[in-house]
């Protein structure tokens, strides 16, 4: 009989401290995370510096507590996983650098994981018979990724953004519409009391068959329809926008993963990532899949955001293809998937 597998997973790539103990790849024993949005609130987005500082004052307390919610000691995990890219480099140090010294202390084996391909893995969770091969739309904050998962470990990158990153979109309108920090779940809110036909803003789907995205023209289509109103003197309804502006992002990612689920003839979608908890992405990604007969998977909002689990999921699967990280290993903000 295959012995289970225990892996510590650690996540600081941005603001979010995380900290998770997973069974096998997907179930979840603990997951503890200390998020730094009130932190970071008042400034409108992430300070990397202030972000870095508030990972090494928590990572410790952080991990301390994913082993006593998973009530196991230190000796009965087989191995720590860490995120060490694509990231803010400040904040993947502080994790990688602690799981580095927790590896070397305990003698457990060190498994560095791609931050994208944790997101990837976050649907094994709450989806416990997914098997590849998939489709999955990696949409968060700084990433908007379609993918083609041929196995747990094999990966083929359809398209990704070549600007603007969605979730990176959202923030700003958000900003601009004085709607406060993450941008995400404030536009997704504002949007429920807005028409999302009161502004046909435009949709960037770029040369014909590209499953790559933009989404810096949307963004300044928005700025210079708000800058429009006000030298005209022209009120608005901040619903309204951020409706229509949503609408438009929803559409083009919508319309992209289905095309390229057709594409590839692959049956099955995934999301993942913070902005796969929009409200609108969601239905209208049920809705198509439901009418091309695909079927759609998505992890609950906790495995959305950033996480240990995720990453203690991500590397079960090296764990078990016996894929381990070097001892030199170090951030690579910039790491791309594969």
């Amino acid at each position: 009989m295959k012995k289970d597998a225990i892996i510590l997973g650690i996540e600081s790539s941005c603001d979010e401290t995380s900290a998770a103990i997973v069974k096998n790849g997907r179930q979840v024993l603990s997951n503890v995370i200390y998020s730094q949005i009130d932190i970071h609130q008042p400034y409108g987005g992430v300070v990397p510096e202030i972000a870095s500082r508030n990972h090494v004052k928590k990572i410790g307390i952080i991990v301390a507590q994913a082993f006593k919610d998973a009530n196991i000691s230190y000796d009965d995990v087989d191995a720590v996983a860490v995120t060490y890219g694509p990231g803010l480099v400040g904040s993947l140090l502080v994790g990688l650098s602690f799981a580095k010294a927790f590896s070397f202390a305990a003698g457990k084996p060190l498994i560095g994981v791609n931050h994208i391909e944790g997101h990837i893995s976050a649907n094994y969770i709450d989806n416990p018979d997914l098997e590849p091969p998939y489709l999955t739309l990696v949409v968060s904050g700084g990433h908007t990724h379609l993918i083609r998962v041929d196995d747990y470990d094999s990966y083929e990158v359809l398209g990704q953004t070549r600007d603007d990153a969605a979730g990176e979109a959202f923030d700003k309108i958000a900003r601009t519409l004085k709607l406060g920090y993450p941008g995400g779940p404030a536009i997704d809110k504002a949007a429920l009391l807005g028409d999302p036909h009161a502004v046909e803003f435009p949709r960037a789907y770029l040369e014909e068959n590209s499953f790559d995205f933009s989404f810096s023209g949307l963004k300044s289509a928005v700025l210079n329809h708000l800058n429009g109103l006000k030298m005209k003197g022209k009120e608005f309804r901040v619903e309204d926008i951020a409706a229509s502006f949503q609408m438009a992002v929803v559409d083009v990612l919508v319309d992209k993963t289905v095309a390229a689920a057709v594409a590839t003839g692959l049956k099955e979608i995934c999301l993942s990532g913070g902005v796969s908890c929009n409200s609108l992405l969601r239905k209208k990604m049920r809705q198509r899949c439901q009418s091309e007969g695909l079927v759609l998977h998505y992890p609950k909002a906790t495995y959305c955001t950033d996480n240990g689990a995720m990453i203690a999921g991500a590397g079960y699967f090296k764990y078990e293809a016996g894929v381990f990280a070097p001892e030199d290993l170090t951030a690579d903000p910039n790491l791309r998937l594969g």
